[in-house]
């Protein structure tokens, strides 16, 4: 990966910050070759502060720091675009971005797993999904067979209400399943589009 720097006249390449997991833009700051060795040697995401005049790794005071996960250049070798996960709000208002969004994928489906990761940090005695957890993976597991099975049975028949209620809920459960796990939907669905390419 080669990056035009000398393109830019203090030497100084933009670089667009987007959220690994939720693709959300987090913010956008400026690196020169410096900044750019710096960041893959630590794995922290540093830039060329030019307020500072000098390397500024995010989070250095603060703590916030974003994680390297992937980085890429653009067509024109003179524009980075870097995947990271922050630990922490990214703007220095305490917002998640730097551009006032909420940093959680769009799509239901994902903000449904965000509230299955806050749930499930509650009181037991006052969220299904937080006593569900409590019971451990194998009432979890059980739950999506539970469910499953539910699923199998109404697809027999042809009461809609009931069968898109089941689908429904072995849906939520699976999601469950995944979180206890450690993964998330966006693990399967890479692992589905590597079979399609293989495929296709």
């Amino acid at each position: 990966m080669t990056i035009d720097f000398a393109k830019y006249a203090d030497g100084l390449a933009p670089v667009i910050v987007q959220d690994f997991q939720t693709q959300k833009v987090l913010m956008l700051g400026f690196m020169n070759h410096a900044a750019l060795t710096r960041t893959k040697e630590i794995g922290k995401v540093t830039f060329y502060s030019r307020s500072k005049q000098r390397l500024w790794t995010k989070g250095e005071e603060s703590g916030n720091f974003l994680q390297l996960k992937e980085m890429l250049v653009d067509c024109d070798n003179d524009t980075l675009l870097i995947k990271a996960d922050p630990v922490g709000p990214v703007c220095h208002t305490g917002a998640d971005t730097c551009f006032a969004e909420k940093n959680h994928p769009d799509g239901f489906l994902p903000y449904l797993e965000h509230i299955i990761n806050l749930r499930r940090q509650v009181d037991p005695s006052k969220s299904y999904v937080a006593s569900l957890f409590e019971k451990g993976i194998n009432k979890i597991a059980q739950k999506v067979g539970e469910e499953a099975i539910e699923l199998v049975i109404e697809a027999k028949d042809d009461n809609e209400e009931l069968f898109l209620n089941e689908a429904a809920d072995l849906m939520f459960h699976y999601l469950l399943l995944l979180n206890a796990k450690g993964y998330k939907l966006h693990d399967v669905i890479k692992i589905l589009q590597k079979r399609h390419s293989k495929q296709s």
